[in-house]
């Protein structure tokens, strides 16, 4: 799977979509004028025989005129306000991103300081898996009124991921089992599936709420609640008008519903077959995605859910959320069948009953699995720049054994301070420290001053831990405080972005990579705060961003080397990739800029369309292996540039 492939293609489904959508309205605007026309036909009609009553003459009914230009032009301004109207305001509500997603359908989140087996087991899965790909750590939510068997990811972006199972899945699966929901879920967040999601859930409410407009109208007049003026036989006419509009927007609304439905359904179903296959490359475990799909298949209640928001919200589960009608025409998934034998064409076509709840204690996976399942080797493998740039959105099959791996590396402590909305800044604080005792001290005194003693102190006990860890495990470590530092109020995190600043600038001693850390860290969080801000490309031109290229590239020559010459020959390798801006790059030595620059720099190349990150990246990696050797400490380097560009790198082999 092409990560930059994979989020264009979502855009071009979208471009699609809202083209299908726009037939949908302009069949309803259809709709809605012949039905009009016939009203005011009747209404004419009516006020002709009440005049031929009171007058007592013989008044000839006037030729039927099928065109009106101005009865046309109201219907088709108040269809396209009143659907516009209400996608505003649906996609106004999941404004928020994914936990706004979740949260509207009453999901739970998870306490990260949770003691219940299974919510461990499953932050413990949810973490392998964003520390394998490289994608931000998503907030962990559950259904616990949902019994059945089914989970979704939802969110705009990257930074704003959730991810939600039920009560069911949760207790009915094997950890292999729920590895594979896991890995399902985590390929519609690398494919851009979620924001096509929430742009589907949009469009199809507002031209839902045209006919929830007619339904509500008979609704009153059913309950009293609408009084028509006049006595008489006037009364009885406009009661008649009436009716008759919410009939007809009641049958023209759910006639564009139904059409929206089937368009919903047809883009969903497309993707579950590739977000499987993707699983069971992320986990190199088939029996535990078909595990799963068959349980759903052996349960009595399966996969559909009872909340109300089921079927709105269909296209993003794991499984089929409701009921379908219309002999499976609104089937947001494909049958479970197809996508069983679709991983394992040996299948005997039998069903699993699943267990009331699986003992997570009796697992393979030791204490609930929060240590590695075996002791292997780091086994990932040496790659050349282009193949490291390829794996940017992908997993390879040893990368969740790698994560697994490493989480058994991170101490216990700094685990926890990760999870914690209190520790987790100090963790980062910690981070960030210099590992030159003179300099540490002055950013000790720096930092007293701009957080307090209490955050001074935590920073100070947690620093030894951190000074231990392995280069690798620092950006995955920075990536499990997302969550944490997403909950904090804003002036907290002001505080938080203040102190992060001040640690990286006192006395510029801070390096490239922990900057790259706090740089990826705060942009994650900025962006979870406001996703629909950040989550299209802005800059189309590679000449547009040349400066800003030429500036990222000098300075991971200039952390390659301390030799002038190996810097610009480092520089050299990285600008020969893009031939475009041969006549825009030029190397920039450390005494032409700064951390402000650079971070203005990442800001700007951040907005960019994806053929120019993953050529501006690719140079990058030119220039950290121009030597033939990729050090760990650059390749986490090229991963935190990665990640300060919203491109998820999943972890590399570097030499010792």
């Amino acid at each position: 799977m092409d990560f930059f492939e994979a989020q264009d293609r979502a855009r071009r489904r979208t471009k699609r979509l809202v083209f299908l959508f726009a037939l949908a309205v302009l069949g309803t605007i259809a709709a809605g004028y012949v039905a009009a026309i016939f009203l005011l036909g009747q209404t004419g009609a009516a006020a002709r025989r009440g005049r031929q009553a009171q007058y007592d003459y013989y008044e000839p009914p006037a030729a039927q005129s099928w065109w009106n230009p101005q009865v046309f032009a109201g219907v088709a301004l108040g269809t396209v306000a009143i659907v516009g109207l209400a996608s505003l305001f649906k996609w106004a509500q999941f404004r928020g991103g994914g936990s706004a997603v979740a949260e509207s359908v009453g999901a739970r989140r998870v306490d990260p300081h949770t003691t219940q087996l299974h919510e461990r087991r499953l932050l413990n899965v949810v973490e392998e898996m964003a520390i394998a790909s490289g994608v931000p750590m998503p907030a962990v939510y559950i259904m616990d009124d949902e019994p059945a068997l089914n989970a979704f990811a939802a969110g705009l972006t990257t930074s704003d991921a959730a991810v939600c199972v039920t009560r069911g899945t949760l207790e009915k699966l094997t950890r292999d089992e729920l590895q594979g929901v896991i890995g399902h879920e985590f390929s519609h967040i690398l494919n851009g599936d979620m924001r096509l999601n929430v742009k589907l859930t949009a469009i199809v409410f507002g031209i839902l709420v045209i006919g929830l407009l007619g339904r509500g109208i008979l609704q009153s007049l059913g309950r009293g609640r609408v009084r028509v003026g006049g006595g008489g036989k006037n009364k009885g006419g406009g009661l008649a008008v009436i009716i008759a509009i919410g009939l007809a927007l009641l049958l023209i609304g759910y006639i564009g519903y139904f059409f929206g439905r089937l368009i919903q359904a047809a883009v969903s179903r497309q993707r579950e077959f590739l977000a499987d296959a993707s699983a069971v490359q992320f986990t190199r475990n088939p029996l535990g995605l078909t595990g799963a799909l068959k349980k759903i298949g052996g349960l009595a209640l399966g996969s559909s859910l009872d909340n109300s928001h089921a079927a709105e919200l269909g296209h993003f589960f794991f499984a089929q959320g409701f009921r379908s009608m219309f002999g499976g025409l609104w089937a947001t998934h494909p049958p479970l069948e197809e996508r069983i034998r679709a991983v394992d064409a040996q299948w005997d076509g039998k069903f699993i009953e699943p267990p009331e709840v699986v003992d997570v204690r009796r697992e393979s996976f030791s204490d609930a699995g929060l240590a590695p399942r075996r002791p292997a080797p780091l086994p990932l493998q040496p790659l050349a720049p282009a193949a490291a740039v390829a794996l940017i959105g992908n997993l390879e099959t040893n990368h969740v054994d790698y994560a697994q791996q490493l989480l058994a590396r991170v101490p216990p402590q700094l685990r926890d301070a990760a999870r914690s909305a209190t520790d987790a800044p100090a963790l980062v604080y910690a981070l960030l420290l210099d590992a030159d005792p003179a300099h540490r001290d002055r950013q000790f005194a720096a930092l007293g001053s701009t957080t307090g003693a209490d955050a001074l102190q935590r920073t100070r006990e947690l620093f030894g831990a951190t000074a231990a860890l392995p280069p690798e495990a620092r950006l995955p470590l920075v990536s499990l405080t997302l969550p944490a530092l997403r909950n904090l109020p804003a002036t907290a995190l002001d505080a938080f972005t203040r102190a992060c600043d001040t640690l990286i600038m006192t006395d510029g001693e801070v390096s490239v990579f922990e900057f790259m850390i706090q740089k990826a860290l705060i942009r994650h969080v900025v962006v979870a705060r406001q996703p629909q801000q950040h989550a299209n490309p802005q800059i189309f031109s590679f000449q547009a961003v040349a400066a800003e290229i030429a500036l990222i590239l000098s300075v991971l020559a200039s952390a390659s080397s301390d030799d002038a010459d190996v810097q610009s020959a480092a520089f050299a390798a990285g600008a020969a990739q893009l031939p475009l801006l041969a006549n825009h790059l030029a190397f920039q030595s450390g005494e032409s800029w700064d951390f402000h620059l650079l971070d203005a720099a990442l800001d700007k190349l951040a907005s960019a369309s994806g053929p120019i990150k993953q050529r501006a990246l690719l140079a990058a990696a030119h220039v950290v292996s121009h030597d033939g050797v990729i050090l760990a400490a650059e390749a986490e380097l090229l991963r935190a540039v990665a990640d300060t560009l919203d491109c998820p790198m999943p972890p590399l082999q570097a030499a010792a």
